[in-house]
């Protein structure tokens, strides 16, 4: 498993990153301990979970992910060979029971839920945290176009970094990262850290797959080159649809069909379905799996710091890091190109 740093924070992590968000929903805690355990013996040191985790999101099992993972740390002793990622819930009343729904990026909601991390984690610091998505208006989540009379009173970018700065001073946090940003919030939040002398981001956690890849034509991808921000790419599957497995079976037990369809309607687009048939022909004309060739493809793009993989079970787990040691031809990706744009972004 290969290494690499996050921007200028000094963290070296594994190219593949075990993502977290089953943990306490579609698997149990024995399950996690198992799946903490073989992603670091096949080598992978990064772990990335959120205090509003498991998803679906609900009341009775927030906090879960965190706890199993707390277990793991506790019952291993290996704080130390891991690179430890969580993130602070953003503005949403949906979410009610995280602080009251309001979860503002302010300095008392932020320190807020640093603590409770730290406690439900059972370790001391967190190595990178990471903004789970702005608190101003800026389209995410599948909402494709800004629209301004959507604007509300958000938390300056300033104060949040400052905030967290304080936290950085305490030792509580390494480092900082965002998530579910664009290009704008990319340059404004390396611009306050230069001008006022606040913690730099290092990483940016953007959803990318081959059904959506605005990240390349958004600026984000020049806008991170060149201030040294590295994309940790989630759902790279594209909630599984990208495994080819719905396709196969629309029945399969996945988060697609147990979960309602109003909570992640854009991968059961026409347009992202019709994508998907055409990824997985191309992957098994060139003897690969559907989900081999859509991780194959995350893992080899020069911009992606590295590829937060998530799994229900050890066997998807495995193909999932196997994919990594897959090369694709350069044929391959031509005809990857050819598909995505005859079928732009379905699933942005």
């Amino acid at each position: 498993m290969k290494t690499t740093q996050l921007g200028t924070s000094g963290l070296q992590v594994s190219k593949v990153c075990l993502g977290t968000m089953t943990f306490g929903e579609q698997n149990s805690e024995a399950d996690a301990h198992s799946q903490l355990d073989y992603a670091m013996e096949r080598g992978i040191n990064f772990i990335d979970t959120a205090e509003m985790y498991p998803v679906m999101p609900r009341a009775e099992t927030q906090g879960a992910t965190e706890r199993f993972i707390g277990s793991w740390l506790k019952k291993t002793g290996k704080r130390g060979a891991v690179v430890l990622a969580t993130k602070v819930a953003g503005p949403n009343p949906a979410l009610h029971w995280v602080r009251g729904g309001a979860n503002n990026l302010d300095a008392g909601n932020i320190a807020a839920a640093v603590e409770t991390s730290l406690r439900r984690l059972q370790t001391d610091h967190i190595d990178l945290y990471q903004l789970h998505w702005p608190s101003r208006n800026v389209p995410i989540f599948g909402a494709t176009a800004f629209e301004p009379e959507k604007e509300r009173a958000s938390v300056a970018i300033e104060d949040t970094l400052a905030a967290l700065g304080k936290l950085v001073d305490a030792g509580k946090i390494g480092h900082i990262g965002v998530s579910n940003e664009s290009a704008w919030g990319v340059s404004e939040f390396t611009k306050q850290a230069e001008m006022k002398g606040l913690p730099r981001i290092a990483t940016i956690q953007n959803l990318y797959n081959l059904t959506a890849r605005s990240f390349e034509t958004s600026l984000l991808d020049e806008t991170c080159f060149r201030e040294n921000v590295g994309l940790l790419a989630y759902s790279p599957l594209a909630f599984g649809q990208l495994s080819g497995k719905y396709l196969d079976n629309p029945a399969a037990v996945g988060r697609l069909t147990i979960f309602p369809p109003t909570w992640s309607p854009r991968y059961l687009r026409p347009s992202v379905l019709a994508a998907v048939k055409q990824y997985a022909q191309l992957a098994r004309e060139n003897g690969m799996t559907p989900a081999q060739l859509a991780l194959a493809w995350c893992y080899s793009r020069w911009f992606v710091a590295s590829t937060i993989i998530g799994a229900t079970s050890l066997v998807q787990l495995k193909e999932n890091i196997d994919a990594f040691e897959t090369t694709l031809p350069a044929d391959v990706i031509a005809a990857i190109d050819a598909i995505h744009a005859r079928v732009p972004n379905p699933g942005q």
